[in-house]
């Protein structure tokens, strides 16, 4: 199965150019059916990443482009009356597919955010009192800028962002990386030529090989104790959920499965923490005049004592 994946990276870098690690971070959300927050400034590739992941997969893919007006029967859908038949008839939205890309989901209002949860969590929709599920894989891709934080936006609230598997963060390429997407991109749109490598069913055969993967108790432990200390943090309000927990644990049990090894490593835990609990944390007010989330779970990741290689590896 590593070989599917190495198609799949190889296939989505002909369109995105310098974004591994992002690449790799998004195919262990898939791999462990978890949902993306993805951010950055306007222009540095965005949607284009989250089209060029979808276009790779033998799946469904639907955008919604949110704004204030969108309403919540916009994107879960609503029953409607048809003169003909003199019945109502159930019109689905555009939640009810594999991939769904979210574009600047903090445009959206809070009661149209708010239509997205129970899907999220429980792979289900209620339309008027009906409820249908959702087929799987099913996996939200958001976006959202954060220079427009009080331009028009509604911040994610907190029940919101703890089912985002992971936050990634997309900076500026580098100089030569920036160099080789005007050379691509002089020929035009590239998303057209990419192909599917993977269908659906070699998606599920990962799914149950990801599962496969050791995870020590030491490596159990360490997770916790991170867990406990950004509870116990003096400028963190509140810290990681169970549900983070296991987030981070599955995160790292995927990142162990790309990189081909059948057991997870601290270096695993550490790789994937900050996509995983940074935004999950709330500072506190005195705190956050003086640092960031980012810099306070960096002490934390520091200052929890390490597994050392013994058991874990066997």
């Amino acid at each position: 199965m590593k070989e599917y994946i190495e198609k799949l990276k190889g296939e989505i870098a002909k369109v995105i150019i310098g974004r591994d690690k992002e690449i790799d971070l998004m195919i262990v959300a898939l791999l462990q059916g978890g949902h993306i927050l993805l951010e950055s400034v306007p222009g540095t590739g965005k949607t284009m990443l989250a089209k060029a992941f979808a276009n790779c997969l033998n799946v469904e893919f639907k955008r919604i482009q949110f704004t204030p007006d969108v309403l919540p029967s916009d994107v879960t859908g609503i029953h409607f009356f048809n003169p003909k038949t003199q019945e109502f008839e159930l019109k689905a939205g555009p939640i009810m597919t594999n991939i769904l890309l979210a574009d600047e989901i903090n445009r959206a209002t809070p009661r149209t955010q708010s239509s997205l949860l129970e899907a999220m969590e429980e792979r289900q929709v209620t339309i008027d009192g009906e409820t249908l599920s959702i087929l799987e894989p099913f996996m939200v891709i958001a976006t959202q800028n954060p220079v427009e934080s009080q331009q028009g936006t509604f911040p994610l609230p907190a029940a919101q962002l703890d089912r985002f598997f992971m936050k990634i963060s997309i900076h500026f390429p580098s100089f030569e990386e920036e160099r080789e997407i005007l050379r691509k991109h002089i020929v035009g749109n590239r998303l057209d030529r990419l192909t599917s490598v993977l269908a659906p069913e070699q998606l599920k055969e990962l799914h149950m090989e990801v599962k496969e993967v050791q995870v020590h108790e030491d490596i159990e432990k360490y997770i916790l104790l991170i867990a406990k200390e950004t509870r116990e943090h003096p400028d963190i309000e509140f810290g990681m959920s169970p549900r983070a927990s296991l987030a981070l644990l599955r995160a790292s049990q995927g990142y162990a499965f790309i990189n081909g090894r059948n057991f997870v490593t601290p270096d695993d835990v550490k790789a994937v923490a900050p996509n995983i609990i940074q935004h999950r944390l709330h500072v506190t007010i005195e705190a956050s005049l003086t640092k960031t989330a980012e810099e306070i779970l960096a002490d934390i990741l520091q200052n929890v004592s390490t597994p050392v290689e013994m058991e874990y590896t066997k």
